[in-house]
């Protein structure tokens, strides 16, 4: 018998073909879980995270899903559970970052960020809770930035973060009573193929965070495997920062 802390258990990763969302989807089937991910545009990078798990000797599945498609979020999480036979943790990973002044911010790219990094939230833990039980678990990606924006064009964004902070608190009152939990992670700067930890911008970034390093995505993964694990039973409503200072 398996000794991972997450053997048996599902999860599902929106948005798990790069970035944080593959090392997120690589850590919870490290841990024991069948993963399935939703792309948007990256199949073959979607493939390379479901043959990686495989190859490790996991459960994995690729499913195409733009977040900001309410039917096929729902269907993603259909289709999980017809694969795998259940659904125990959702981590609501998929987002967009357009950054523009208000002044500058057309109509087209608000009705974008929020119909993926508000709205596809929305529809993919309402369909995923008629399937999770007790001991579930939702996770968040929100971001630092909706508690501090120290640079201009971040308004919409941080707007659509701070709405997954009020979201989580609302929903662990909703689910705490079913015994899910539900918990926002918050990143600071984390060096990935969207956000690189090296150029001007990000050497202006790493001026700001007290360890002056960006973060990797391995150790938001790590946060996430905590935080979906029985370890993690007592915390819910809560938005935690890894950051590495950068809102200290």
């Amino acid at each position: 018998m398996s000794n991972k802390k997450l053997t048996g258990k599902v999860a599902l990763v929106t948005g798990g073909s790069r970035g944080l969302g593959a090392a997120i989807a690589k850590r919870l089937a490290q841990d024991g879980a069948d993963v399935a991910l939703t792309y948007t545009s990256s199949p073959q990078k979607a493939d390379e995270v479901v043959l990686a798990i495989e190859t490790a000797g996991g459960r994995a599945l690729a499913i195409h899903a733009d977040s900001a498609n309410a039917e096929a979020v729902k269907n993603a999480v259909t289709e999980t559970v017809k694969t795998f036979g259940r659904l125990d943790i959702l981590v609501n990973n998929a987002g967009i970052a357009t950054l523009a002044t208000i002044d500058e911010f057309s109509l087209d790219d608000f009705d974008r960020i929020i119909a993926v990094n508000i709205k596809g939230v929305f529809v993919a833990t309402q369909e995923a809770v008629r399937h999770i039980g007790e001991g579930g678990r939702i996770i968040m990606i929100g971001s630092v930035n909706s508690d501090i924006m120290p640079f201009a064009g971040g308004s919409v964004y941080a707007l659509t973060k701070g709405a997954i902070a009020s979201f989580t608190r609302g929903l662990a009152r909703d689910l705490g009573p079913r015994g899910i939990t539900v918990n926002n992670i918050q990143p600071g700067p984390v060096d990935t193929d969207m956000n690189p930890a090296e150029g001007s911008f990000a050497d202006t970034m790493r001026s700001m965070i007290a360890l002056q390093r960006y973060g990797r995505s391995e150790e938001v993964a790590d946060m996430v495997s905590y935080l979906a694990s029985a370890e993690a039973g007592f915390v819910t409503g809560a938005s935690l920062k890894i950051d590495g200072g950068f809102a200290a």
